[in-house]
This record gives structure tokens, C-alpha cells and sequence, in this order.
């Protein structure tokens, strides 16, 4: 994976939106049916949140899930060759746009503008997490913690969890 220079990266950012997979961990598990969210640092403060992260030039949608799976929580994935998006859902800066015409709200990222291709799969191992997750939680489908990324709770209903 090749790094860019911050300066560059920020630019790119603030021009064009950026591919990003979106991913929820879901399990059987004592509660039924359970969803597993990180908590950690976001320009909102400490939150709760799904995992994933941008796509790499080169990199598959396959390879980006299992890298961030990887990355953060130290697992891998029970993917198809060729997984497809549970549901697209965008992110914006709230100063470009929270609510669309038809009234349909999107994810807030003061950061950028995501297409998040988001899914939700099952993880091979335990997570643990690491890197920007400071804890990993198995929530029942449909409880939802307080303190999540603005959006998050729409995407999560979205997906069904």
C-alpha cells in the first residue's frame, strides 16, 4: 500500500469523494442475533462505531475488508470471493450537505465525502482490538449504544442490525 503526504491526502480529501468499505461483525450469540462495534477517537470525541476505512489503489474490496478486519481487531472475515455491498451509504462534511432533496439523511464526516460499501459478515477468530479501536463490544441486534458516530445508527438500521 502506498502512503501519501498528509498535506496531499487532505487536498484529495477535501476534492473528490473516496471509496471506502464499511463493515459490521455479526454473530449468534447468547442475546440471539449480535453486533460488534468499536470505541474510539473521532473529531466527535470518544464513539462507537462500525469498522472500516478507505479502499487502496490496487486493492480489492475483499483485500480492504480483510486489511481493516485485520488492522483493528486483529481477525479475519468469512467473505466470498467477490463480496457485494449490503447496503451503499454515504458520508458527508455536514457543511456540504446532511439531508438530501427527497429528505434522506447521510453519515457525518467533517472530514470528507465516503461511499461507504458496507456489509455485515461474520469474523474468523476473537477480536481484539488494536490500532484506532480502543475496545470492541457485541451488542444484541436492534440495542444500540449511546455515543455513536453521527450516521452510524442509520447505516446500522439500514443493515438491518
Amino acid at each position: 500500500m502506498r502512503f501519501l503526504p498528509a498535506d496531499l491526502y487532505q487536498q484529495i480529501e477535501q476534492s473528490i469523494p473516496l471509496a471506502c468499505v464499511d463493515f459490521v461483525l455479526a454473530r449468534e450469540g447468547s442475546r440471539g442475533m449480535e453486533y460488534g462495534l468499536i470505541q474510539r477517537d473521532s473529531p466527535f470525541g470518544v464513539v462507537w462505531c462500525h469498522l472500516g476505512g478507505r479502499i487502496s489503489r490496487g486493492e480489492s474490496i475483499r483485500e480492504a475488508l480483510l486489511r481493516h478486519a485485520d488492522d483493528t481487531l486483529g481477525v479475519g472475515l468469512d467473505l466470498r470471493a467477490d463480496p457485494q455491498p449490503d447496503y451503499v451509504y454515504q458520508w458527508f462534511p455536514p457543511s456540504d450537505r446532511s439531508v438530501d432533496a427527497a429528505g434522506f439523511t447521510f453519515g457525518d464526516d467533517p472530514r470528507k465525502h465516503a461511499i461507504g460499501l458496507s456489509f455485515v459478515v461474520r469474523a474468523l477468530g476473537d477480536p481484539r482490538p488494536r490500532n484506532e479501536a480502543h475496545t470492541f463490544e457485541w451488542f444484541a441486534f436492534g440495542d444500540r449504544p449511546t455515543g455513536v458516530w453521527p450516521g452510524c445508527g442509520a447505516l446500522l438500521d439500514r443493515l438491518g442490525v
